[in-house]
């Protein structure tokens, strides 16, 4: 009965004042507009936020183009400026460090099954050699003690042969004759008398000498830092052989001898 009577006075209340029933209804229809504004603002929001880690994504991939462009670029540029000297060229990818306190060894990605030994050359610099370790390609970077490769100094082509340090940021040339003048600031570039490299690939500059006896040497700072590079060509100087010919034998004629 007691909830029949509250219907009975509610429906009465409405009927007699009806200002109350537009404020229900105002207040309905605001709570409404509340509601669905609260919620595209929060689907907005959600979307917004995930418009942004796809940008973040994006961004990433981008960065990631760019820098893979950039190798392939460098990679180009390289096969280009080689392109024209007899030789063969390997693209090889640097596989892990040897030794884990010598960042101057690295593995390669390619099988060697010869004792040749090969130069290493990255974005047109000499940048170290390869040498046979268990049929396995061993880059000796710039900087090992063995990788050793003969140069040229100056201007006056003074003689010398690569050496590492002990800062692997540096080189040292050494066996240079005394006699040859060399000075800081000089270029020093292969020489090709060693058959690993071709003459002329840019090494680095000389920045300290030092003079003995009967002999000289050289500090190098070379021009890439071989430690950074994830990729490199393998130089190998092709040996053209060529045919021997056979020497052309001139028959001899016998002077006949003629009776008076």
């Amino acid at each position: 009965m007691t909830g029949l009577y509250i219907f009975n006075v509610d429906q009465s209340i409405s009927s007699n004042f009806k200002f109350i029933n537009d404020i229900k209804k105002f207040y309905t229809e605001k709570l409404l507009i509340v509601e669905e504004t609260l919620t595209k603002y929060f689907f907005q929001a959600q979307t917004i936020e995930n418009i942004s880690l796809e940008n973040q994504d994006l961004k990433k991939y981008r960065l990631l183009y760019a820098q893979k462009n950039l190798e392939l670029t460098k990679i180009k540029d390289v096969h280009e400026e080689l392109k024209n000297y007899k030789s063969d060229l390997k693209l090889a990818k640097v596989l892990s460090y040897v030794d884990f306190d010598d960042f101057t060894k690295v593995w390669l990605d390619v099988k060697k099954t010869d004792s040749k030994i090969e130069g290493l050359i990255s974005e047109n610099y000499a940048a170290g050699i390869i040498v046979n370790k268990g049929n396995q390609a061993l880059a000796l970077l710039n900087g090992n003690e063995k990788s050793n490769y003969a140069v040229f100094i100056g201007e006056n082509n003074a003689p010398g042969i690569t050496h590492g340090t002990s800062n692997s940021n540096t080189l040292l040339a050494k066996f240079i004759p005394i006699w040859i003048n060399i000075k800081v600031g000089d270029e020093v570039i292969t020489s090709g008398m060693d058959n690993i490299f071709f003459e002329g690939l840019k090494v680095g500059k000389v920045v300290a000498i030092k003079k003995m006896a009967d002999m000289q040497e050289a500090k190098i700072e070379p021009y890439i830092n071989a430690l950074e590079q994830n990729f490199f060509y393998i130089y190998s100087k092709k040996v053209v052989i060529t045919p021997t010919k056979k020497p052309i034998k001139i028959p001899t004629v016998k002077p006949t001898s003629k009776k008076p």
